[in-house]
């Protein structure tokens, strides 16, 4: 995984899912960002950008890309994955929301054999705070530190990183693996890359209702990770009836155990882990103290 300061970074695509202060902002934190690919604009400039045809003029011109940031209309994430993918690239943020199913599906078998990291769809990326700014995550909430931030939600990973700030404790790296039913890298594949990072020494993990991936991460968690772990979930008094649409509910439409899926279920598979479950984003900062200078 390559998150330095002069990694190559390209983005693919310009729809409403990023805009010219996304852009301003990435090149403001010292991303290095050197094209846009825009079939049909090559020749032209976007946002102070040098627009290609294809992924492959840009790595003629600039050499190896570690990381493109996909930013296409959804039904056109999977062919502008698998362009960035014969260019040898990386590192794969899927901006776009509601890429369909079977798509990803697709894409996650051409990239499970093969060294690539894919994070999202319906994700607004990563930032190593201080070094490099990988997505449309707001800068302005994030300070340097030592803390690691996973999450599932987009609004809640800065909305925790915010509390982390206001409390002196800054973050290592922050990334939201996206909310769509279907997505690349897991709170375990994060799990473990924190877990190995050298600057980060305690990990947030930041789930929400649908699909079974944070009960997945609680047993990760008790198997694998040596760093401590604290838990905050959303939607701790919405009514268990209630499903959120871009949680991962497929699972809804088949029959599964009532629980399925629910704030309890999750919270249930903490406690067994023996993670601390905080009760809201402000509490977070304490649990942290608590388990850092332990």
């Amino acid at each position: 995984m390559n998150l330095k300061s002069d990694s190559k970074v390209l983005i693919q695509g310009f729809s409403e899912f990023i805009s010219a202060s996304h852009i301003t902002q990435m090149k403001a934190y010292g991303t290095n960002l050197v094209a846009g690919v825009a079939p049909g604009f090559g020749g032209q400039k976007k946002y102070d950008l040098p627009v290609f045809d294809l992924v492959e003029e840009v790595t003629s011109k600039f050499g190896q890309i570690d990381t493109t940031i996909i930013c296409v209309e959804p039904y056109q994430v999977l062919d502008a994955a698998l362009e960035a993918i014969a260019s040898h690239i990386q590192q794969i943020i899927i901006i776009s929301a509601g890429v369909p199913p079977l798509d990803m599906v697709k894409l996650l078998r051409t990239t499970e054999s093969n060294e690539i990291l894919v994070v999202g769809p319906n994700s607004p990326g990563i930032i190593v705070p201080g070094k490099i700014l990988l997505g449309t995550q707001p800068s302005e909430f994030y300070t340097p530190g030592n803390v690691g931030i996973v999450s599932r939600s987009s609004t809640l990973t800065y909305e925790v990183a915010w509390e982390l700030t206001q409390a002196g404790l800054g973050q290592s790296i922050s990334v939201s693996i996206g909310s769509d039913p279907i997505v690349g890298s897991s709170f375990s594949q994060w799990l473990q890359i924190l877990d190995e990072d050298e600057t980060t020494e305690a990990i947030v993990l930041v789930g929400q209702p649908g699909g079974e991936s944070e009960e997945n991460a609680a047993r990760y968690i008790t198997e694998a990770i040596d760093k401590p772990v604290i838990a905050y979930i959303a939607g701790r008094h919405a009514p268990q009836s209630k499903y959120w649409h871009q949680s991962g509910n497929l699972a809804t439409v088949v029959k599964r155990d009532p629980n399925f899926g629910t704030t309890q279920s999750k919270l249930a598979a903490f406690q067994t882990a023996k993670v601390p479950i905080a009760e809201s984003p402000a509490q977070i900062p304490q649990l942290l103290k608590k388990v850092i200078h332990n």
